[in-house]
């Protein structure tokens, strides 16, 4: 889908696929608490899952995986490409880390794979 997203975003992006999670999630909220209801949740969406990773980093599986599940149910309503975005990527990605977070041990979470953003502009 063609809409435009502002310059602050790419900063989300490139602080989310650096692992700067908690950076990721103050940038877009700056941008969600400011945006039409339809960008609103998809900031929110993306934020839901910098956070899950954050938690992950902290060792805490049962908040990850809640806000996994709420990233992913946000996003889930957006087309394949929003804003230039892999969306569909970033959904399968997360579900995909979210089924190994119900599998493995506490112990384990170090090796798991973290979703990336793709944008494919």
């Amino acid at each position: 889908m063609n809409i435009d997203l502002p310059p602050t975003f790419d900063w989300a992006v490139e602080q989310f696929n650096q692992g700067d999670f908690y950076g990721c999630h103050d940038t877009l909220e700056g941008l969600w608490m400011e945006a039409t209801p339809e960008l609103c949740n998809f900031y929110q969406g993306i934020l839901q899952i910098a956070v899950a990773c954050y938690h992950l980093g902290n060792g805490n599986r049962r908040g990850a995986m809640l806000l996994l599940g709420e990233g992913i149910s946000r996003l889930r309503a957006y087309p394949e490409d929003f804003g230039g975005v892999g969306v569909t990527s970033l959904v399968s990605q997360s579900r995909t880390l979210l089924d190994h977070l119900r599998q493995v041990d506490l112990a384990d979470l170090g090796s798991l794979t973290l979703p990336t953003v793709t944008q494919v502009r």
